[in-house]
């Protein structure tokens, strides 16, 4: 299989070339003028103007600025600093260290669009989002915001439960630069630093970030070594604008995915069974290198052009080549369960060493025009990419094969590859009727064709060729009732295919996974006034043939979907805030909804483990969806340098699978946190900050589900389950410092 690795010496080169350019940069040239800031900021702002959404729009949205995004980078990981955001639950199986995941109103990280600058963010087969393969996104970004329900049209797998849209940093009118610091729990360091050039006279910026973090983790081998760069050279002319921007992440993560079961958690709540196994005498050892590896490189070029006072265009491509492998020590398996064919009789089992490669390329390319004239404002474009994701197992080590072969492989199996064809056109349109009314209209038809063929990792054939064309429409009405209120009405269809995992799935039972179709409803009310605000919201997602979580999980750690007829997600989001006085603060959310089955056609595993069969239960409660969901901050600002925050969030019950059975439940919990920093200002306007994070102060003890499943014995009408964990720290720590000048 091809590599394509750009390796630490590299990257370090990059790295000081990027910090030459931008030393050189400030002493040569003088910086710009007040004007040609202004002018800046409105190429800028046309770069994120298709995926991004005023408060005209009659959509359900929060944004983190850049201050706020700084505030919160001492939670590590991305999902961790939105994770006071309305409707969102976080997740990690490792102490928020390692890998972790989030979910928008009970919809999982596969169904929430996310994109940076308009370009997809999510892998185009597994349509999901790994935060650690690109560390310190939300360092990166000038500002996040969330979308929540439809969201707005773009290239890339339709929102479900919502978007996420990543601009990156901005740039500065001056030099500028910061370095940060933070050590924690599980020996946990980070490190990194920002600096840029500003404008130059002759419109010229240079801009770079670094992070680095290395982590015991949480679980016995779940220890992390991750770095990211991001790299943005730009020239503003008069009324065009070209940015390149380059972001490299590097991972390397023990696996930690397998979860363990409530007794094994009891006598150890850092047990993690991956890599184990037992010599001739029966002792214990663990494989040194279970690790999940991955390298990912973006390069993304922008081009926008201000025509006329009403017209502007904006291109982009990016270029995402992706390259990593998972190692796992295999302890006393059938061989044949690698393909190895005549090397070793049928059925005899031995200890191996196997590697699960991946190599993939995505080629994206975005044009769009946007014409904004008195009352109308109208964006149009097209999206298109083109996917093509490599899988190889390999045994690289056996216990009964003496010798491999010359590039240190026995033999392959899981050999099979995916070729994505994904393109959108989309229209989007915004009319005020009035000062205070206006219509908003989205229309996105998208053609997506995908292909997988070759061995899967069960020694299956896969041949699966499928093309679907969707049509996504969204309307609705906005009312602003005075300069501080409005209200508003939207309503709107969204189509989604199936995943790369879910396919081979359903392949390898000769079964059909077929694409889901939501219709969401959504009405809201928003009043900010003086000291306070309050926003409101009732949405209605209606679906058809939704994919949700079955609680069984594959070897790969991720978990199965299936499709269920007839489902539905009706709730409330109560967000509200209040300012005391200049010293005090106050905010919070609240989300309360019901997630439901309808007739839930439950197929079950006989206690035979082959005989299938099917219960009718009725209606049941969706997986991973609590019917209640909070977050609260209060701020104290004793001086102005100075700020205590206690965070609290809470997550109500929920099921590990769609059953509605009492032993798959998820107990409710929540977590009290502690935040405080202070700001020293020095000389020549330069910052030193502290800050501190003490979570879980509470020593509240919990864990989430890993795995869940049940095999049903027809003669008893009972079920035998099998249910495993995620053991979640107690009280931890992350202290944090930043210079900033």
């Amino acid at each position: 299989m091809k590599k394509k690795i750009l390796n630490a010496s590299a990257l370090s080169r990059l790295l000081c070339t990027t910090m030459a350019i931008i030393a050189t940069t400030q002493f040569t040239y003088g910086q710009t003028d007040k004007r040609d800031t202004v002018k800046v900021k409105q190429l800028e702002k046309v770069v994120i103007s298709d995926s991004r959404v005023s408060n005209k729009a009659p959509l359900t949205t929060s944004t983190l600025n850049r201050e706020q995004l700084d505030e919160e980078k001492i939670s590590i990981s991305l999902p961790y600093m939105l994770e006071t955001q309305p409707s969102v639950v976080t997740s990690s199986e490792n102490g928020a260290v390692g890998v972790t995941s989030m979910r928008i109103r009970g919809v999982d990280a596969t169904r929430i669009n996310v994109n940076i600058n308009g370009i997809p963010l999510n892998d185009g087969e597994s349509q999901t989002v790994y935060w650690y393969n690109i560390p310190n996104l939300g360092g990166m970004s000038q500002s996040v915001q969330l979308q929540r329900g439809l969201g707005a049209s773009n290239g890339g797998t339709a929102a479900f439960g919502g978007a996420m849209n990543l601009q990156t940093l901005n740039t500065a009118s001056q030099p500028y630069g910061s370095a940060d610091l933070g050590w924690g729990s599980f020996n946990t360091r980070q490190y990194g630093f920002t600096a840029g050039t500003g404008i130059t006279k002759h419109g010229f910026t240079f801009d770079v970030a670094y992070n680095g973090l290395t982590s015991d983790g949480w679980q016995r081998g779940g220890q992390t070594k991750q770095q990211s760069i991001f790299l943005n050279a730009g020239w503003y002319g008069e009324k065009s604008m070209l940015k390149a921007i380059a972001i490299i992440g590097d991972q390397h993560t023990g696996i930690t995915w397998n979860g363990a079961t409530a007794e094994e958690l009891d006598a150890d709540p850092h047990f993690n069974s991956r890599g184990s196994y037992t010599d001739s005498l029966g002792n214990v050892y663990y494989y040194g290198n279970e690790t999940d590896n991955y390298l990912q490189q973006r390069y993304q070029l922008y081009y926008t052009q201000i025509l006329s006072d009403n017209l502007s265009l904006n291109a982009a491509v990016d270029y995402t080549m992706g390259n990593g492998y998972t190692e796992s020590y295999k302890d006393n398996k059938k061989a044949t369960n690698f393909a190895m064919g005549d090397l070793i009789a049928s059925g005899v089992k031995s200890d191996f060493i196997t590697r699960k490669n991946m190599d993939n390329d995505a080629i994206t390319t975005n044009l769009s025009m946007r014409y904004n004239k008195s009352a109308l404002t109208l964006t149009y474009g097209l999206s298109y990419q083109h996917y093509t994701g490599g899988h190889l197992g390999e045994v690289i080590w056996s216990q009964l094969v003496p010798t491999v072969n010359e590039d240190n492989t026995i033999t392959g199996w899981d050999d099979n590859t995916g070729v994505k064809n994904d393109g959108v056109v989309f229209a989007k349109l915004n009319y005020d009727f009035s000062n205070n009314f206006n219509l908003y209209a989205d229309l996105q038809a998208r053609r997506v064709s995908y292909s997988l063929h070759g061995i899967d990792d069960d020694y299956g054939q896969v041949d699966y060729d499928t093309t679907h064309l969707f049509f996504n429409p969204k309307l609705g009405l906005n009312y602003r009732i005075d300069d501080n209120q409005r209200l508003y009405v939207v309503a709107g269809i969204s189509n989604r295919e199936p995943n790369r995992t879910d396919i081979k799935e359903a392949c390898a039972d000769n079964d059909t996974i077929s694409p889901e179709t939501m219709l969401d409803i959504e009405l809201g009310y928003q009043i900010k006034k003086n000291r306070f605000h309050f926003e409101g919201n009732l949405y209605a997602m209606l679906y058809k043939n939704q994919l949700t979580a079955t609680g069984v999980v594959t070897e790969s750690g991720y978990a199965l979907m299936e499709n269920v007829d007839k489902s539905y997600r009706i709730g409330a989001e109560l967000v509200a805030g209040y300012q005391f006085d200049r010293h005090f603060s106050l905010e919070g959310n609240l989300t309360l909804s019901t997630n439901k089955i309808v007739d839930y056609q439950y197929e079950i595993t006989l206690n035979d483990w082959y005989t299938k069969s099917v219960l009718n239960l009725g209606t049941t409660d969706l997986a991973f969806s609590p019917s209640i969901v909070g977050a609260a901050v209060l701020t104290y600002r004793p001086v102005e340098q100075a700020k205590l925050q206690l965070v609290g969030k809470y997550v109500g019950e929920q099921y590990a699978d769609n059953t509605s059975r009492e032993d798959m439940l998820v107990d409710d919990y929540f977590l009290l946190n502690l935040r405080a920093s202070y700001t020293f200002n020095m000389k020549s306007n330069n910052e030193l900050e502290c800050q501190l994070a003490v979570n879980n102060i509470l020593n509240h003890q919990y864990r989430l589900s890993a795995y869940a499943y049940g095999v049903y014995d027809p003669a008893t009408q009972t079920f035998e389950n099998y249910r495993g964990y995620f053991q979640q720290p107690g009280i931890n720590f992350m202290a944090r410092v930043i210079y900033r000048f």
